[in-house]
């Protein structure tokens, strides 16, 4: 009996790194987060990509614009929220909350956006 529990238990021990990896934000590309927004609503996603506009400090946020390369025109930047900044020409890693039809008033909607972002800057 003892033998069973002690392979059950390292048997446990052994999957925990499976479930740990399950939980990491799925890598989206810029084009991904447009073409996945439903199922991806509420979900946090990692991205990589640059920096092409900052607006600090609007609303207790940071406002970041990121492009990776993918989709056209209207589906090539997505908006990041964050508490922390970048700089415009950064490469930055992107790890947040996907969120849909975001109203911030003042004619001021996002259909997409990413927001609660912890962004860490890409070694070049």
């Amino acid at each position: 009996m003892n033998r069973i529990v002690i392979s059950l238990f390292i048997g446990l021990l052994c999957l925990s790194p499976l479930a740990v990896s399950a939980a990491d934000p799925e890598h989206k590309s810029v084009t991904e987060l447009y073409q996945e927004k439903d199922k991806l609503k509420g979900q946090q996603v990692q991205m990589q990509g640059t920096v092409v506009k900052v607006n600090n400090g609007v609303m207790n946020r940071n406002f970041i614009h990121l492009q990776d390369g993918s989709g056209k025109e209207g589906n090539n930047d997505i908006t990041i929220t964050s508490d922390q900044t970048a700089e415009v020409g950064d490469e930055v890693s992107v790890v947040g909350t996907v969120a849909l039809d975001v109203d911030f008033g003042a004619g001021y909607l996002y259909p997409l956006m990413v927001e609660k972002a912890t962004i860490t800057k890409v070694k070049k």
